[in-house]
């Protein structure tokens, strides 16, 4: 590997999946403002909404997420149109 071809920041980073409290450890340089204890080493920690371990993709588990309540806003939209 060519030397001095990385950032200087290019380190060991925590990703913690919030959804589930799942904590991988990586190489990466996005930038970090808590940090974490793994196994008793501190590493800079960035909070992920969604991962391997909780997309419904890998998971093969279908999951419902709906922060907006755009079903519901669907639904009354569309309500008058409705066959009875």
């Amino acid at each position: 590997m060519k030397a001095g071809i990385h950032p200087d920041n290019y380190r060991l980073v925590a990703f913690k999946d919030m959804s589930n409290d799942d904590v991988f450890i990586t190489k990466s340089t996005v930038n970090a403002k808590e940090t974490i204890k793994v196994d008793g080493i501190e590493y800079p920690l960035v909070k992920l909404e969604i991962s391997r371990t909780s997309h419904p993709y890998y998971t093969g588990k279908s999951k419902l997420v709906d922060t907006a309540g755009r079903i519901d806003k669907f639904k009354n939209k569309y309500s008058k149109f409705k066959k009875e």
